[in-house]
Parts: structure tokens; C-alpha cells; sequence
């Protein structure tokens, strides 16, 4: 499991669009917006078919974009639960 928030920055008058685009794009939730309309809060996972970096950067690319900040990110990736002896 990988999964990222990022705060993505956008023009105030975008953010409606923006959130209806950001949605179509694989994994991606936007949870929120700041009170001046500039900026939203949106995690990414990653699942099957795609990956969240993928998502990320279709994300990044959108033109309605003016920055994203990458706030949090975790990975399962490589983790092993292990037993501990008693």
C-alpha cells in the first residue's frame, strides 16, 4: 500500500473544475479546500492498474495546477510483519 496527501495550489476561481478533474484521475480524494479557495487537500494511493506516483504526477501536469506539496507519504512497500519471540 502507498499512499501520499498533498496541498495542491490553485487559482480560486479553478478550484470547482480542478476538484471535478483531480477526481477522474486514478486514486485520488480530494478531502478539502482552504477558505480563500487556493488551495486543496488531497491524498493519492496507489491501487490496481496504477501507481501513485502515476497519479501524482497526472496531478502535477494538470494546467489548473500552480504547485503541489508533497505533505505526507507512506509504503507498505517492503515491510514484513515479523513475530516476536516470548
Amino acid at each position: 500500500m502507498n499512499i501520499a496527501s498533498l496541498v495542491v495550489r490553485v487559482a480560486p476561481g479553478q478550484r470547482e473544475a480542478l476538484t471535478r478533474e483531480l477526481l477522474e484521475i486514478p486514486g485520488v480524494e480530494v478531502h478539502g479546500a482552504a477558505p480563500d479557495g487556493g488551495r486543496l487537500i488531497v491524498t493519492v494511493e496507489d491501487g490496481e492498474g496504477y501507481s501513485m506516483m502515476d497519479s501524482i504526477l497526472a496531478v502535477n501536469v494538470n494546467k489548473r495546477v500552480h504547485g503541489v506539496t508533497l505533505a505526507y507519504e507512506y509504503t507498505g512497500d517492503g515491510i514484513e510483519m515479523q513475530e516476536q519471540e516470548a
